[in-house]
């Protein structure tokens, strides 16, 4: 039995990043038991050391400011999402606060190599619906105002400068502005995205003053790459790159003149299809460094060094540091992995599966079987994962939690229902007001595939997520009572109507895009479709064990929304474990609180579903975690 620990203790390192001139790495490491950011020279990677010394809450955000001198970071207080902006400087370890602290919002929202020693950034501190534009110096922490932020804008795109050229804007139907900034200071729109192509389009970068690059959809199901003259109003956009069965993911851009030169495109498994031949024989020779699935994660900025990443099913992330010359030579070395106790283990591997609907849909999923089970014993128990969003989507890689329940005897299956982006406008938008509805009946037809494929004991199946796959747990065991032999939900919602009612602030300009593919939280019709489709609304109905778990501080789901469903089925003594983590918010982000619940869930699995246990020992007592209701299995 592979430890937890090994699968969700901290990583040895996450979020590498090269440095513009190419002559550092950064990355996220345990210090004294906390994710800080480290550095190390390119070319030593072995003599890394600590930059920041938090000692409570884990830096997951970071960046390097194209000086090279500073990494910029972010932090929020136990999860409320209230970022702050910080630099560290690289000789000295000297951190400096660039913005506002208290319930305030910082976003990062644009750095240029033309000025390399500040910043664009987005503050909610004048009105806490919309992100003002400011410049910050990250030297000084000079602070200066560039831009009000107009009513309805969500994003904005800027020139080389840092000045602002187009704002993105919501309308009341759903769909999306792209309006042009014109030197008075005045918007003008350019072109109008439809509400079915909000999800598939959208702006990527300025080339110069004339080209935008952009992700699209309109005129075709999945989105391309391509390129819009601004000089002409109405110009048919240039496709640069387009795959019929997936939109357009990642994009390589050129680190000087910012021209597109690669867009990846990800169905089951990722490609990559070239936009400029003079990287070619690049993309070529990555390809021959490892396999797996590789993603450049930066270049220097005079190109002539590149960090790449390997993705893996059964392995750990791993790193590579690619020189090139000017003579066409290229050369490269093997930095480190992601997790290094990953190493050597028997790892299962992810299958990629395409699962027919009911109405003729197709949902690319991903299956991990248990490599020891027997079976002539018959089909194995399974976990049915569904991802959170649900503007998200499951992906072929490294899972933690597939491997380690795989490792405990359970098969494993991540569905890509309806509504999932990736896989173009149609699919997306066959999820519009189709929570715990046809959305759910893309898993339950899921799990019909899996039994019916021999993968899966029918009577021991649980449903389990995070988010929006919590409200699918709480949805699988109401709705469908007798689907599910047990559920866990992490931070889901249980009533929709109170959902979007305490959406955050920053969230507003949005709410047309809510209503369109959640519902109208504001028309009588609306509210009793929405509590038709809420789990509170079905509580009655629950009968199967279920662990909740919540994060006090989420501002996107409230606590209350687990604390609902507890009370309700404690009520009815139907068996409920409550978890709730006074320091976290929505999600687990602290290794000790993760262990914590990852400790409780295998034991409520194994108890529910017959598979194998680590013992709890001291993960919970480690943590900082109330169980309000319930217990976890004593060892």
């Amino acid at each position: 039995m592979i430890p937890r620990k090994v699968f969700f203790g901290n990583p040895d390192r996450a979020a590498v990043r090269l440095s513009p001139d190419g002559q550092w790495i950064s990355f996220h490491a345990p210090w004294e038991g906390v994710l800080n950011v480290w550095i190390a020279p390119a070319d030593k990677p072995h003599e890394a050391r600590p930059l920041t010394t938090e000692r409570r809450d884990p830096i997951t955000r970071s960046s390097w400011s194209y000086c090279s001198r500073r990494v910029l970071y972010l932090r929020d207080n136990r999860g409320d999402e209230n970022w702050r902006l910080y630099a560290a400087d690289i000789e000295n370890g000297r951190q400096l606060a660039l913005t506002p602290g208290a319930n305030v919002q910082a976003q990062l929202l644009h750095q240029s190599p033309s000025t390399p020693t500040s910043v664009i950034v987005g503050l909610n501190d004048r009105d806490a619906r919309l992100h003002d534009l400011y410049r910050v110096d990250v030297e000084t922490g000079e602070l200066d105002l560039v831009l009000l932020c107009p009513p309805g804008v969500i994003g904005w795109v800027f020139d080389e400068g840092g000045t602002p050229r187009l704002a993105r804007r919501m309308g009341d139907d759903g769909s999306v502005e792209l309006l042009r900034l014109n030197e008075a200071g005045r918007l003008r729109r350019f072109l109008t995205v439809p509400p079915d192509d909000v999800l598939t389009t959208g702006p990527l970068a300025l080339v110069g003053d004339r080209r935008l690059i952009m992700r699209d959809s309109r005129g075709r199901d999945t989105s391309a790459l391509v390129a819009i003259d601004l000089r002409q109003r109405g110009a048919e956009p240039e496709v640069l790159a387009h795959d019929p069965d997936a939109d357009a993911s990642e994009v390589l851009l050129h680190p000087q003149t910012r021209e597109p030169q690669a867009a990846s495109f990800e169905h089951l498994r990722t490609r990559w299809q070239s936009v400029d031949p003079s990287i070619d024989a690049d993309l070529r020779a990555i390809r021959t460094l490892s396999g797996g699935e590789p993603t450049v994660t930066g270049r220097s900025l005079d190109d002539a060094r590149w960090l790449v990443a390997f993705r893996h099913a059964d392995a750990p992330t791993r790193y590579y540091l690619m020189q090139r010359d000017e003579a066409g030579r290229r050369s490269a070395r093997y930095l480190f992995a992601h997790r290094d106790d990953l190493d050597g283990l028997a790892l299962a591997p992810m299958h990629p599966v395409v699962i027919p609907s009911r109405d003729g849909l197709t949902l690319p999923s991903y299956l991990t079987l248990p490599p020891h089970h027997d079976h002539a014993s018959g089909p194995p128990p399974m976990v049915l994962m569904v991802h959170g969003g649900p503007w998200s989507r499951d992906r072929w890689g490294f899972n933690p939690l597939h491997q380690l329940l795989a490792d405990r005897g359970y098969a494993v299956l991540s569905v890509n229902f309806r509504g999932s982006t990736g896989f173009g406008k149609a699919f997306v938008n066959a999820g519009n007001r189709q929570w715990g509805a046809a959305m759910q009946d893309d898993l339950l037809d899921a799990v019909a595939w899996a039994v019916e494929q021999g993968h899966a004991d029918a009577d021991r199946v649980a449903i389990m997520g995070a988010s929006y796959g919590g409200y699918a747990a709480l949805s699988g065991l109401a709705f469908t009572p007798d689907a599910f032999a047990c559920g866990i939900s992490l931070v889901g919602p249980s009533n929709l109507v109170t959902l979007l009612e305490s959406i955050p602030p920053y969230w507003q300009p949005l709410r047309a895009l809510w209503r369109e593919r959640v519902g109208d939280v504001e028309s009588e019709q609306g509210r009793k479709r929405l509590l038709e489709r809420s789990p509170i609304s079905r509580v009655d109905d629950i009968s199967r064990p279920l662990l909740l778990v919540h994060g006090a501080n989420d501002p996107r789901v409230n606590r209350s929304e687990s604390d609902r469903i507890a009370e309700a089925l404690a009520q009815r003594e139907v068996e409920v474990t409550y978890l709730l983590f006074p320091n976290e918010g929505h999600g687990l982000r602290k290794p000790e609180n993760m262990l914590a619940f990852i400790a409780c869930a295998e034991a409520f699995l194994a108890r529910h579903l017959g598979g194998r246990a680590e013992p709890i020992r001291g993960a919970v007592r480690e943590a900082s975690v109330e169980v309000l209701r319930g217990a976890c299995c004593p060892d």
